[in-house]
């Protein structure tokens, strides 16, 4: 590489300037050279010489090399625009052959040999800005990177002409994987946005840091390109990248947090519908390749698997869920830098953007970078997305500007007369999608010819009637389609934005052969993809080449052929016995019944409420109470009965409980109350109120919850024995927050009394927990402290570790009194169950009492210490304070 007519240029520059200059170039070219593999053999001047394949040699040595020159040519380009020096260019010129190497001597000018020469004469004869190649580097970097071809180049010093092609772009990951079957168009006018993202990659894995880039734009604003541009770039490099991407799928088409399945099922080798021996059987080997830790891969594997709908619920709540997720992939990431990639994010679920942020706030000492696409929507669903979030950067992707659209119609097709050119630009608006949708419909026609990497003009182009809009465009392509393609993308449409042979067989009446003759054909004419990546879940799958061309295809169907299909693939996905696809049938069913809400022969209505509930209700439990509840809410204008629609009105309480929407909580359980009450079924009561009186909710007082307790108490007495233990336990773990110790003493006695009896071992924990804290509110220490190790203990043999992190609190507690320093140690294990079990605020509380005691004691450094971990995160005004305080203490 060198940079073109740079000693003239130098000429008219302070040498200052010129020596800066250099040093960043050097610099630059070095950190490009390095990342994708290869050596920096010397600097002469202003050219750089650089070797791969020495002292080992890879395969693909010659397409890394290739990728640095075009990498190092694109730098030069920016550096010029930043130093006020647009005319900057570089070139450069890439020879695969065999050199000399003296043993130990790369970097220190010892690589010799007719190899060197040509090369240097190769990148002489290059144009400014491009890096040529010889034909051994062409051969062997083809299939990822588009070249053309410049012909015979007699060169300085050879008998022989050399022939020699121009590197265009990357078009591939190594080795071809992932090319398309369709022309790629020029990647245009996201130089900068694909910079920052590159940047912030290195920036993430050198400081250790989590880092979030929110891409955000309109359909077809190139969002989806972007990351592809990524994804070639991180393929490349010569150090190991960890890459997990994962789509969230139009409402009720995915599952809930789907995207988050997608990346477990990547890093483990798991396809869709995989059999769940063998899908298990590889999570577990994933699990041990990155988590050293025998104990935490048991806790994090049954959390995992539940995620993938591989085993029933685990003994726990949505925050230790989260915590597993993210301490899974923390292990991989201590591996190396770990990409994730959530696409369509305007269509998740709030609970995996829950989720999202929760990475930034627990992860942060973590290489993690979090790439998030989405439409604009995403804010009128999330209008805080982002907000207080450290290390997130927002990238809106604005419409190209008219010379960005023009060099990527110029590029995509030659000869294109200019009046359709102004009429595409004219229409596009800026949006590269209308273009290329263009081009695509001109082919169609046969009025473009393809070129291998790129379309040329046949012929004269008749007038063109050019639609208004994006979707128009679709559509004016749709309707040229035979009937029968056009009738197969829109039975793909409703399958969903990816499918399967096997599903769409569900909802066609052709063959598997002549639908695979038919989707191959669509595959040429670019309506459609296969996902052909070996790390995907969805890898042989056909997918939709945009969105919107899903959807133009399904919004033409009659709303009696969208009601049969979706019943088709309802009982398609049903008879897979998977309940990870709960919601995608649910969905299924559910839009089959509001296709056709009158025909009660099929049954639909009750059929979408049995899904629907058990979606909504496994959506609880999977920590999506947003998702749930909406779920459960779609269940309950589907039901006329009573029982039922209390049921679901006690489950939607919990899910607002769990949103902490107080109002919406006390609602629904009211609601449920009244109905049990009304049909006179006092132990579905007494299971309600307790949920009630644990929620804790402030809009009911602690009065008003005593009295609703004990009234519904006195209603069950000698009936059901898991209604009295429940509520006495609810009953007795509320007022022992009161001043009534004697009869916060009263109701733990019959708590423990009822539960022992039901031989529940939480439900006991929970009592004796209550109990240690009226103990310890009367000055009786010690019986509190052998009440709460006990606790502790059933805690840690049921796996719970919510409710260890309380016990380990109150152990911290009970023993100030007698011995501080046991505080402290007590804290320090409640601090890391309290992480584990994803509970901010008790790790809170125990890192505040640790600085405090570890003060009274005079344990300078280990406060300081503890501050200064507490001062990194991003903590609520309560917490704020008592650290502020501490602070001053100590600087006093």
């Amino acid at each position: 590489m060198d940079l073109v007519g740079f000693t003239p240029l130098a000429e008219g520059l302070d040498p200052e300037h010129v020596r800066e200059l250099l040093s960043r170039y050097f610099d630059r070219a070095q950190h490009i050279i390095q990342v994708y593999g290869g050596t920096v053999e010397k600097f002469i001047g202003d050219a750089v010489m650089a070797v791969w394949g020495a002292p080992l040699a890879n395969e693909d040595d010659a397409e890394r090399a290739v990728r640095a020159g075009l990498e190092v040519v694109a730098s030069v380009e920016v550096l010029g625009e930043q130093s006020k020096i647009p005319s900057l260019r570089a070139r450069g010129g890439v020879v695969t052959g065999e050199v000399a190497i003296s043993v130990g001597k790369v970097a220190e000018g010892m690589v010799l040999g007719d190899t060197v020469n040509a090369a240097s004469r190769v990148q002489s004869v290059a144009s400014p800005g491009t890096v040529l190649v010889d034909e051994a580097t062409w051969r062997s970097s083809s299939s990822a990177i588009a070249f053309e071809e410049v012909g015979a180049l007699a060169l300085k010093g050879k008998s022989e002409t050399v022939n020699a092609w121009r590197a265009l772009r990357v078009v591939a990951q190594r080795k071809g994987l992932g090319r398309s079957e369709r022309l790629e168009p020029p990647f245009v006018g996201r130089d900068e946005e694909l910079r920052l993202v590159k940047d912030t990659l290195h920036a993430s894995e050198r400081e250790k840091r989590a880092r979030l880039v929110s891409v955000v734009g309109i359909p077809g604003i190139g969002k989806s390109r972007l990351a592809w541009e990524f994804l070639k770039y991180v393929d490349g490099l010569a150090s190991t990248v960890y890459w997990h991407e994962g789509r969230s799928r139009a409402y009720g088409e995915g599952i809930t947090f789907g995207a988050l399945s997608e990346m477990v099922r990547m890093r483990a080798g798991i396809v869709e519908a995989e059999e769940a021996t063998s899908a298990t059987t590889k999570l577990r080997e994933c699990l041990e390749e990155f988590v050293a830790d025998p104990d935490e891969r048991q806790w994090i594997e049954p959390r995992l698997a539940y995620l993938l709908g591989l085993t029933d619920a685990p003994n726990a709540d949505r925050e230790e869920l989260f915590s597993a997720w993210r301490r899974f992939f923390e292990r991989v990431a201590e591996q190396g830098p770990t990409v994730m990639i959530f696409e369509d994010l305007q269509w998740a679920e709030a609970g995996l953007v829950d989720f999202i942020e929760s990475i930034l706030e627990w992860s942060r000492n973590y290489p993690l970078f979090i790439i998030t696409l989405s439409r604009p929507e995403l804010m009128d669903s999330r209008p805080s997305w982002g907000a207080g979030l450290r290390n997130f950067s927002s990238l809106h992707l604005e419409a190209l500007n008219e010379a960005s659209m023009r060099t990527l119609l110029d590029g995509f097709v030659q000869g294109l007369p200019a009046s359709v050119c102004e009429m595409v630009l004219n229409r596009a608006e800026g949006v590269p999608l209308y273009a290329v949708e263009t081009i695509r419909m001109l082919f169609d026609r046969g009025n473009l010819v393809d070129e291998v990497d790129h379309y040329r003009v046949e012929g004269e182009l008749e007038a063109l009637e050019m639609p208004e809009t994006l979707h128009a465009l679709v559509a004016s392509r749709l309707d040229s389609l035979p009937p029968a393609q056009r009738t197969l993308l829109q039975n793909a449409g409703v399958a969903g934005s990816t499918f399967t042979l096997d599903t769409l067989s569900a909802v066609s009446d052709a063959t598997r052969a002549d639908l695979e003759v038919a989707l191959r054909d669509l595959v040429r004419k670019e309506y459609l993809v296969t996902n052909t990546d070996p790390r995907s879940p969805e890898r042989g799958q056909y997918g939709f080449v945009q969105g919107v061309i899903r959807e133009v295809a399904v919004g033409t169907l009659g709303r009696r052929d969208r009601s049969a299909k979706h019943l088709a693939l309802a009982h398609h996905f049903e008879s897979m016995g998977d309940d990870e696809l709960s919601s995608v049938i649910a969905t299924h069913f559910l839009e089959a019944f509001r296709a056709a809400p009158d025909d009660e022969s099929l049954g639909l209505r009750e059929q979408a409420l049995t899904w629907v509930r058990r979606a909504g209700l496994r959506a609880l439990q999977l920590g999506s109470p947003y998702q749930g509840v909406a779920l459960l809410r779609e269940a309950l204008a589907l039901s006329s009965d009573e029982r039922v629609r209390a049921e679901l009105h006690a489950s939607i309480g919990e899910g607002y409980a769990d949103l902490l929407d107080a109002t919406n909580s006390i609602a629904s359980f009211k609601e449920a109350i009244a109905t049990f009450d009304h049909l006179n079924d006092h132990e579905a009561k007494a299971l309600v109120v307790a949920k009630l009186i644990r929620s804790n909710m402030v809009t009911v007082g602690l009065e008003e919850r005593f009295e609703l307790g004990v009234r519904t108490f006195h209603e069950v007495t000698g009936g059901s024995l898991l209604a009295r233990a429940h509520l006495a336990c609810a009953i007795a773990s509320d007022m022992v927050h009161s001043d009534q110790r004697d009869v916060a003493m009263d109701w733990v006695e019959r708590g423990l009394e009822l539960a022992e009896q039901l031989d529940d071992p939480l439900l006991l924990a929970s009592a004796l927990q209550a109990r240690s804290v009226v103990l310890y509110g009367l000055g009786r220490h010690r019986e509190a402290v052998m009440l709460i190790r006990g606790v502790a203990e059933i805690a840690q043999e049921a796996g719970d570790n919510a409710e260890l992190a309380r016990a380990l609190t109150g152990h911290s507690v009970y023993v100030l009194p007698d011995s501080p320093r046991s505080t402290m140690t007590k804290a320090l294990e409640a601090i890391e169950v309290a992480r584990k079990a994803g509970r901010r605020s008790l790790e809170l509380t125990n890192q505040l009492n640790y600085i405090e005691n570890a003060l009274y004691l005079g344990l300078w450094d280990e406060a300081r210490a503890m501050i200064a971990e507490i001062s990194q995160r991003d903590i609520g005004t309560r917490h704020a304070s008592g650290l502020l305080w501490l602070t001053k203490v100590l600087g006093a």
